[in-house]
């Protein structure tokens, strides 16, 4: 981690998903805002729910992430999370809807496949 990352505790329901998050500005944003709850959806390999964030695509945005990506989806606007293929996805790609903002990454991803609740707290670690 580097000595600017900021690390953000994310509880879906029991489960705690543990993150580091990058330098952009929209994870700075999203920083900002904390903490904040929500209500998650699931759309297959991805639990996102609604931030009270608005900010464009950055422009290395992408739709398709690696696993344990946490992104910020300028469309919802929502902040995801993604660990296996979603309805969108080409084989076993983590796709989102539209491309997204990469934030971050999930430092327990094993956790990930076990989210089921829709109740999220997000909150800053440090």
């Amino acid at each position: 981690m580097s000595s600017e990352a900021k690390r953000v505790n994310l509880r879906v329901g029991e489960i705690e998903v543990q993150c580091e998050w990058n330098e952009s500005r929209t994870a700075e944003l999203l920083y900002q805002a904390l903490p904040l709850s929500a209500s998650g959806n699931y759309w297959g390999g991805e639990i996102y729910f609604d931030v009270p964030v608005r900010t464009p695509v950055e422009s290395d945005a992408t739709d398709v992430v690696e696993r344990g990506t946490i992104a910020y989806w300028p469309a919802g606007p929502c902040l995801c999370v993604f660990w296996g293929p979603t309805p969108a996805s080409v084989g076993n790609e983590c796709r989102a809807a539209s491309d997204v903002n990469v934030v971050g990454r999930v430092l327990n991803p094993e956790v990930l496949p076990h989210l089921t609740e829709r109740a999220v707290k997000v909150e800053a670690a440090d």
